[in-house]
């Protein structure tokens, strides 16, 4: 069943005396690729978690974000720097004195200003990397049941076009033979227009007729579109990553219908080609969005 490469998950967690809440989005990419935005304090776990996403996500870019929404106790020590704070003090005692100003210094000004007050952790916390974990597989676990859902919508999309080329297909099946015999018919009568009466060189007719045919067969090139479809078919109803798969096969389908174009010379295969191609397009910009 094909999955999609756009989703999102959500999930929240207790880790730590604290509640963490990672959100997980994908959107389309060739290849797997994973972008991590960790408070501090999960940040020595980002190789840890960038694996376990590409144990589970084959194909597209995903962003994952963690954040606390409820703080864990980390033993916040508030430190004054007294050095700073007294430099801040005489340069507005200087600046007082230089401009005549009155009025006080005012502690709250003082105690704004840059590196007077820093904050520090008392202790360094041991984040758990099993609660963690958990709190990602969580809202890896609903990306993937969005991607999941999009994704038998893709299939039930690509299906139809498929269809729509064997359709196409059994029109040209059936107007190929007939377009021969048209094209011999219309050969024999312009030959013997220009012999005007003269005797007609049967075995040289036939010879001409063959090589024509020859040109104009397009019996392979159906067959091996239809030996396509039935692979794209088959590869949709899979449970592997088949992106790639389809890809390919998209392009392998438009070479045989091009082919098909080029040796048409007929107005109703040229038709079904030009509905061919419009279906074909469609069906490779779907598979762009499948993992």
């Amino acid at each position: 069943m094909p999955r999609s490469m756009t989703g999102y998950g959500v999930a929240e967690g207790d880790v730590n005396e604290g509640r963490l809440q990672v959100e997980v989005r994908s959107v389309n990419h060739r290849h797997f690729a994973a972008s991590l935005k960790l408070c501090t304090p999960l940040q020595s776990l980002e190789a840890d978690l960038r694996n376990r996403l590409r144990d589970r996500i084959a194909r597209g870019h995903v962003t994952l974000s963690a954040r606390w929404i409820e703080q864990m106790d980390r033993g916040i020590d508030t430190r004054v720097n007294l050095e700073r704070a007294q430099q801040v003090v005489d340069a507005l005692r200087e600046l007082q004195t230089a401009l005549d100003l009155p009025g006080q210094i005012d502690l709250g000004f003082v105690a704004r200003q840059p590196e007077v007050f820093t904050v520090a952790n008392s202790e360094e916390i041991e984040i758990d990397p099993g609660a963690v974990l958990a709190v990602v597989d969580e809202a890896v676990g609903g990306l993937l049941s969005m991607r999941e859902r999009e994704g038998e919508a893709l299939g039930q999309e690509l299906r139809g076009q498929l269809e729509h080329l064997e359709l196409e297909l059994a029109k040209i099946e059936a107007k190929a033979p007939a377009r021969l015999v048209a094209e011999r018919d219309r050969l024999r009568e312009s030959v013997a227009q220009l012999l005007d009466g003269r005797k007609l060189d049967e075995d040289r007719l036939c010879q001409e007729i063959a090589l024509i045919a020859d040109k104009l067969d397009i019996t392979e090139e159906m067959v091996r579109l239809n030996a396509h479809i039935g692979a794209c078919r088959e590869t949709i109803g899979s449970e592997a990553p088949m992106g790639r798969q389809l890809t390919f096969l998209g392009q392998e389908m438009l070479r045989e219908i091009n082919t098909i174009g080029s040796k048409a010379n007929d107005a109703v295969i040229t038709e079904s080609v030009i509905t061919m191609k419009g279906t074909i397009e469609k069906f490779r910009e779907q598979v762009e969005n499948v993992e």
